[in-house]
């Protein structure tokens, strides 16, 4: 629940706006206080009077309002809210976003603000893929600004299908929901928590590498639920695209040793995940400058098997967490593959996931899973990352609670 949470929301001028009213009815349910800023490209796509009458609040728009701004109100707004959401997040909101730009109501309540900030991009295709939004995107990343989505899907514009839906009300409301988490439970107060992320690269030379499709999101996202549920977190991440969740330290490696390495520093925990892609082989002897192409054809790679990270954690004799969570990314037999899995690794619980390329998982922001025990096969509905790791962590604090397994 999110009981007399204060949520300043920020409506971009894109047409997702309209999903902003579900949006804040979802969030009113769940007891939350919801006040709006509307850009003014937002009205032409929502009325201020439609978005007042679910928030049951007066509807901010000009940033030279006398009557509001007496008090300096775009300072009162943005330090009165708990968490600033800004959806739609249009490519020009995330553009002045980056570089500080205040000339509206809305930016300037970003900029004044000291409090969390959650974004939920929505544009064409094109404009999410132009390296000018990648730079951007890249910049709010590093300053810590949280993002959900955006999703494939098709656009408003006839015949144009992408990476640039807002991310749906559902999914928003289990980011919201997810930066809550410490302030509602501390289920796993008093943990120490180990999670992997993210894929290696084992290079091949200097310009080129051995690596898995994986963006990192998950995992990411579950480092974020345990620290949000109390726990200390340590986070081993390979060159993930994700950005690194707040409060959790972070181990930056780039190949399985250098992973396994770091896991074994980390020791001891009270439970590991290991969502991290590990590739699976590397190279014997990676050249030392880059291999040129020749009239001999394809140079010949010897590859030697990388360490079984999950494996050695799960049989380690004297430092084996209380819960060693093991991840199988699979495109066929999903489930009958991660049975065996977790016997042959000798790990207590396997996330199971299809990854096949029609799923949209690997980089996606939502996911399917089953959940493998000993006691059976859990099958959980499609959710977004963000709500998958906040139920594996509470099936995670029940576990160290003594009260599953």
């Amino acid at each position: 629940m999110l009981n007399d949470k204060r949520i300043l929301l920020l409506i971009g001028g894109g047409i997702a706006a309209y999903k902003c009213l579900d949006l804040v009815r979802r969030l009113k349910e769940r007891g939350a206080r919801v006040r709006a800023v509307m850009t003014r490209a937002a009205g032409q796509f929502v009325t201020p009077l439609s978005v007042g009458a679910i928030t049951g609040e007066r509807v901010f728009t000009d940033l030279f309002d006398l009557t509001a701004e007496h008090d300096i109100g775009h300072i009162r707004l943005s330090r009165e809210a708990d968490l600033v959401v800004v959806a739609p997040a249009t490519a020009d909101l995330l553009a002045k976003m980056a570089h500080g730009i205040a000339d509206d109501l809305a930016t300037t309540a970003l900029l004044a603000t000291d409090k969390p900030v959650l974004v939920a991009p929505a544009m064409n295709p094109r404009m999410w893929a132009h390296p000018a939004t990648r730079r951007n995107v890249a910049q709010l990343r590093a300053d810590g600004i949280a993002m959900v989505g955006p999703n494939a899907g098709a656009m408003a514009e006839r015949d144009e299908f992408g990476e640039g839906r807002m991310a749906e009300p559902m999914e928003i409301l289990a980011a919201i929901e997810a930066h809550f988490g410490a302030a509602d439970t501390a289920l796993l107060k008093g943990r120490r928590i180990l999670v992997t992320s993210g894929p290696t690269h084992e290079p091949i030379d200097p310009v080129r590498y051995i690596a898995n499709r994986s963006s990192g999101k998950q995992g990411h996202a579950i480092a974020a639920a345990a620290r949000a549920a109390g726990a200390e977190v340590i986070l081993v991440s390979g060159p993930a695209e994700a950005a690194d969740p707040r409060g959790v330290k972070v181990i930056h490696v780039e190949t399985a040793q250098e992973m396994m390495a770091a896991v074994e520093e980390s020791l001891p925990v009270d439970a590991a995940v290991f969502a991290a892609a590990v590739a699976d082989w590397r190279v014997a002897d990676a050249a030392g400058q880059k291999i040129k192409k020749g009239d001999g054809g394809a140079p010949p790679l010897t590859l030697v098997e990388n360490p079984d990270i999950l494996a050695a954690i799960a049989r380690h004799r004297t430092l084996r967490p209380r819960l060693v969570v093991g991840f199988a990314a699979e495109t066929q037999d999903v489930v009958a593959h991660a049975r065996d899995k977790r016997l042959r690794k000798g790990c207590d619980w396997i996330v199971a996931n299809d990854v096949s390329p029609e799923t949209g998982i690997m980089g996606g922001d939502a996911n399917t899973v089953h959940l493998v025990t000993a006691a059976g096969v859990e099958d959980w509905p499609s959710a977004s990352k963000a709500e998958v790791a906040r139920h594996l962590v509470a099936r995670m604090a029940a576990d160290l609670a003594g009260e599953t397994r």
